[in-house]
């Protein structure tokens, strides 16, 4: 199937938030309309999409689910879950319809044909449809399936566009990946599937490009020749929650390395694109995601630690272990924590250790990515006088504080020549004070709307993150196959740190310290 680029919307910009072009006019159908990411995510999206006048008059919403809601209860739920919606949006809700029915049955599809031709002629869609797959993953198949067999679906044209985003998991393993392709491929063009990763939306993912690309003092030293280690950190103090019956046929490893890692992974390591154009981009991306090494299973066993969060304590609070949380096995070998230890095997990063760990029940909730560059050839200075001194490091905050830090040495101000480690810092918040940002779901329905793929994941993406991480669970499937216990609260099994260890580093954990850094997530000496 073509993987060209999707046609973008007359006029649109690409800069960044509150300026995002108005969309055209379009019928958008959720499937899952009665879920939770429904009302926690893209109806309060839309709702602020509305209000900034991003929405065009000709926009509709027709919601699916098994729940036997009306046409009224369908709209006092939209209500409750948008309560700071304005008038714009109060007013495009009125004219929400909902469906109540089965995912594989007819008379679910007969009854949203007619809809969807009711809102061409009332509420003028022209003809534009998106079709939203916020379900259980199970049911993409059966969905895709449906509409194009009773007539939802047809090729994008110069007068409509049909497009279906596509929420995570996309697949369990490379294999189901591969089906689940086949069966939307078999509706949809390829160019017509937007795969969402909301962490794709916020504003430092994708600052990335322009921090490499358009700062002549960094994409220079943005190899192997002056960096030293990359490590990315995905750290949530919550537990599983109320998800457990979820996270048990999920894991670390599916939840979020194979999708939100290697997104973040890719855009901080891939080659300079010939444009900005969607498919350039995902290209390099691609290309970057190829060139990490394919570790056989049992070399995936030395490259990984698994570990699973155990009774603890956060903030002074008693936690309990995972096997305790709710709908999870007394002897669940789910990993709550993972390490991983890749190679880039291409000219630009050849010998550069990526250190990549996600885990649930740390001591705080980051996200960031921090390179860590190689040591001045000789340091002139003796250990009393340099101490406090440690690499210097750029860090890309993704979560929660976004923005980028620059730790180099600084002489401390006295008599005596004492040097530590310091930070140049960039916050989003401070630099575009009364700037309105978009949220990751704003920014990627927008994208959706108008047709630009930029931040959504290619088929070929997909299958390469799976190829990545397929061998982790062979390895892991194994009887008796590894899993560490560590306390809530803590930073990990200690079997991670040795991971690093081997190599001569160590993990940089960030910490809270408010005299320092202000409150914000950083790191010093522990």
């Amino acid at each position: 199937m073509s993987s060209d680029t999707p046609g973008k919307a007359e006029g649109k910009q690409r800069s960044l938030p509150p300026v995002l072009s108005k969309a055209p006019p379009a019928a958008m159908v959720i499937f899952g309309a009665s879920g939770d990411l429904t009302a926690r995510k893209i109806l309060p999206a839309l709702a602020r999409l509305a209000d900034r006048g991003v929405l065009d008059d000709g926009f509709t919403v027709i919601g699916v689910a098994r729940t036997t809601w009306s046409d009224e209860e369908f709209r006092t739920q939209v209500a409750e879950a948008t309560p700071d919606g304005g008038p714009k949006w109060k007013a495009l809700v009125e004219r929400f319809k909902y469906i109540a029915g089965e995912y594989d049955h007819p008379d679910t599809f007969d009854q949203l044909k007619s809809h969807l031709d009711e809102a061409d002629r009332i509420d003028g869609t022209d003809g534009n449809r998106i079709y939203y797959l916020a379900t259980i993953p199970s049911v993409f198949g059966l969905v895709a399936k449906a509409l194009s067999t009773h007539g939802c679906v047809g090729p994008d044209n110069d007068e409509r566009f049909m497009r279906v985003v596509v929420e995570k998991p996309y697949g369990r393993d490379l294999e189901s990946a591969i089906a689940l392709d086949e069966e939307m491929h078999a509706a949809f063009e390829e160019m017509q599937i937007y795969r969402i990763d909301h962490y794709m939306g916020k504003e430092t993912v994708q600052n990335v490009l322009a921090l490499r690309f358009s700062n002549a003092i960094f994409e220079p030293i943005w190899n192997r020749r002056y960096i030293e280690q990359v490590q990315v950190t995905v750290a949530e103090e919550l537990g599983v929650e109320h998800r457990g019956g979820f996270y048990e046929t999920a894991g670390a490893l599916r939840d979020i390395v194979q999708n939100h890692v290697m997104q973040v992974l890719a855009l901080t390591l891939m080659e300079s694109p010939t444009s900005t154009d969607a498919d350039r981009i995902r290209d390099e991306k691609v290309k970057l995601l190829q060139a990490i090494d394919i570790p056989t299973p049992d070399e995936a066993v030395d490259k990984s630690v698994r570990g699973q969060y155990s009774a603890g304590t956060i903030d002074g609070k008693a936690i309990i272990g995972y096997r305790q949380e709710e709908d999870v096995a007394p002897d669940s070998q789910t990993e709550t924590y993972l390490a991983l230890r890749l190679r880039v095997e291409n000219w630009r990063w050849a010998g550069v250790p990526i250190y990549v760990r996600t885990g649930k029940r740390l001591p705080a909730r980051v996200t960031e990515v921090a390179l860590t560059f190689r040591q001045v050839p000789f340091l002139l200075f003796d250990h009393r006088t340099s101490r406090d001194l440690r690499p210097n490091t750029l860090i890309l905050r993704i979560q929660p504080d976004e923005g980028i830090s620059l730790e180099f040495g600084a002489k401390v101000p006295g008599e005596k020549f004492h040097i530590r480690s310091v930070a140049m810092d960039f916050s989003y918040a401070e630099a575009f004070a009364g700037a309105e940002a978009a949220d990751g779901y704003e920014r990627l329905i927008h994208d959706a709307m108008v047709g630009d793929a930029t931040l959504f994941i290619r088929s070929d993406e997909v299958q390469q993150a799976w190829r990545i991480v397929d061998p982790y669970l062979q390895a892991w499937s194994e009887p008796g196959a590894g899993l560490h216990l560590y306390p809530a609260g803590s930073w990990g099994p200690h079997m991670a740190d040795l991971l690093v260890e081997r190599s001569g580093n160590e993990w940089r954990n960030p910490v809270i310290d408010l005299e320092l850094s202000g409150g914000r997530l950083t790191e010093f000496p522990q």
